[in-house]
Parts: C-alpha cells; sequence; structure tokens
C-alpha cells in the first residue's frame, strides 16, 4: 500500500518511489479578485462614502483625542491594517474598522 513517503519531484508532476503513482503540481491559486468585505464593530458591511461614528476615545498621539461619537465625513476603504481613511473633527485620519460602528 501507497504511503508517499519517498517522493520525486518532477518538473511537471510527482511520482511515489514505491508504488509508482503519479500526480500533477498543483499550481497554487492567486487571491480571487473578489472585494475584501470590511465589518465595523458590530458587524455591519462598510463600503466607500458611508459615514461612520467612533465607538471609544482614540488617542493620536500627544495630547490630541478623537472623542468615542465623534462622526466622520465620508469613509474611503483601503487596503492594510487601518481600513478606513476618513476625516473625523477635520483631521484626516486612518482607523481600524473595530472602532467604529457604521453610522
Amino acid at each position: 500500500m501507497c504511503e508517499m513517503n519517498e517522493i520525486l519531484e518532477h518538473a511537471e508532476r510527482y511520482e511515489c518511489i514505491t508504488c509508482g503513482h503519479e500526480w500533477p503540481h498543483v499550481a497554487k491559486t492567486e487571491e480571487t479578485d473578489a472585494p475584501r468585505v470590511i465589518k465595523d464593530a458590530h458587524g455591519n458591511i462598510l463600503a466607500d462614502g458611508d459615514c461612520v461614528v467612533l465607538i471609544k476615545d482614540l488617542k493620536l498621539g500627544g495630547s490630541s483625542v478623537l472623542k468615542g461619537g465623534s462622526k466622520s465625513k465620508p469613509i474611503r476603504l483601503i487596503d492594510g491594517d487601518h481600513e478606513i481613511d476618513c476625516k473625523v473633527d477635520g483631521i484626516g485620519v486612518r482607523l481600524k474598522a473595530c472602532f467604529v460602528k457604521k453610522a
């Protein structure tokens, strides 16, 4: 019985040394071009142009603080760790979706 412990790798296929079974290389599938789904703190799906409200105070560095309950201008979704690009209280910021709720 084939255990496929010892494998020969050919240019287009693999081969089991024990039994001679052959199978093709599995090409790595690239990520699909499906849009990334970004959800707010309550699980609502966000889209470009939505307005959001901060659910907690966020420090910006120094003594600047964005207060919880502050509403943003229309948002733009971006790639990266901070998924939301927007203006809150006239300040351009990038936010994580877990700190906002859909307005």
